[in-house]
């Protein structure tokens, strides 16, 4: 087994990666994130792959596997993604089909909206604990400006020669932690709607 850390918004792009590693003799086993982030790989025979991909998320089990199996009849084997992973997996192993499984542009630009839809849906999750954090002070928008107010120790500032020295170096682990729940939520928040406005852009320039 192999694991690589890698994001992709652009599924052509990432279509042709997977097959330059299948050429290498790695076979896709999951993405470990679900949403193009995380790749598990196993050890096989290097072959010349047709890997395409689709984004749908499924609510129901039955809807999902009537979904697989439609790609199955028509020479499509899924082989990584779940009813909740949003980002579906599947290799030609029906040398008669069809080289995509999209039928024209239109259809195979769709996945990007519904990526978008994905990414800007878990954006708007995170505004209320946003929100929640800043108007109840949980969260210190001050120490954006001054990193000193990380630092909780009485006097730290104060001190002087190994006192200092020793009390910073005690503090500052936790500061560390706190200053990385500080930005974590509105990274998060920021990264999901920058993300959702890329593959938008991705869905008017494709279809």
């Amino acid at each position: 087994m192999m694991w690589r850390l890698k994001f992709f918004l652009d599924f052509e792009k990432e279509e042709k990666w997977l097959e330059e590693m299948a050429w290498k003799g790695y076979q896709l086993e999951s993405n470990t994130f679900g949403y193009t982030f995380g790749y598990t790989f196993r050890y096989t025979e290097p072959e010349d792959a047709t890997i395409k991909i689709d984004h749908r998320v499924f609510s129901r089990k039955s809807d999902f596997i009537n979904y697989c199996t439609l790609f199955e009849d028509s020479g499509w084997e899924h082989i990584a993604g779940n009813r909740w992973s949003g980002t579906q997996y599947f290799k030609k192993v029906d040398e008669e089909s069809e080289d995509d499984i999209f039928s024209d542009p239109m259809s195979r630009a769709g996945k990007y909206k519904r990526l978008s839809k994905t990414f800007l849906e878990l954006a708007i999750c995170y505004l209320p604990i946003l929100f929640l954090f800043m108007y109840s002070n949980t969260m210190n928008l001050g120490a954006f400006v001054n990193p000193k107010e990380l630092y909780l120790t009485p006097g730290l500032w104060d001190k002087q020669g190994v006192s200092f020295l020793w009390s910073l170096l005690f503090e500052t682990p936790f500061a560390l932690m706190r200053g990385l729940f500080l930005t974590f939520i509105p990274v998060v928040t920021c990264m999901y709607f920058v993300c959702s406005y890329k593959a938008n852009r991705l869905y008017e320039e494709r279809r």
